[in-house]
């Protein structure tokens, strides 16, 4: 192969790659949670401080019955209808910034692969 067809075969193969470290692994997103575990739980009808996250991909911003969301989180789902993927990912980076005013004390995520694996272990929890 010349290495101009394996430049273009290498630059095909990125997106793939790089949708396999964006997958995250639920074993350590399930370590990541422990953070979260004061404040929310993963059972269906659990609220503590902060609401449930079982369902929370797909589910509607600010819909679990029974927990009394900030003015801040009610304003955000306004614009923001239904949390996905990218949606969780931008906001565990940091929730005070994304919705300013909000209930939620916690400073977010840093690291890439914190939020990723994050994500992947609520996803079980569908």
């Amino acid at each position: 192969m010349t290495r101009l067809t394996l430049t273009l075969l290498s630059l095909l193969a990125l997106p793939a790659t790089a949708l396999a470290q964006d997958a995250g692994d639920p074993a350590k997103g399930e370590k990541v949670f422990a953070q979260c575990k004061a404040c929310h739980d993963v059972e269906k009808g659990v609220n503590k401080i902060g609401p449930t996250l079982k369902g929370l991909i797909g589910r509607n911003v600010a819909s679990v019955p029974d927990y009394k969301y900030s003015t801040a989180m009610l304003d955000f789902a306004k614009t923001h209808p239904a949390w996905t993927d990218e949606l969780f990912l931008i906001y565990i980076e940091n929730p005070k910034k994304e919705v300013p005013g909000t209930k939620m004390a916690y400073a977010g995520l840093k690291k890439p692969d914190d939020r990723a694996n994050l994500l992947a272990y609520l996803k079980t929890k569908q």
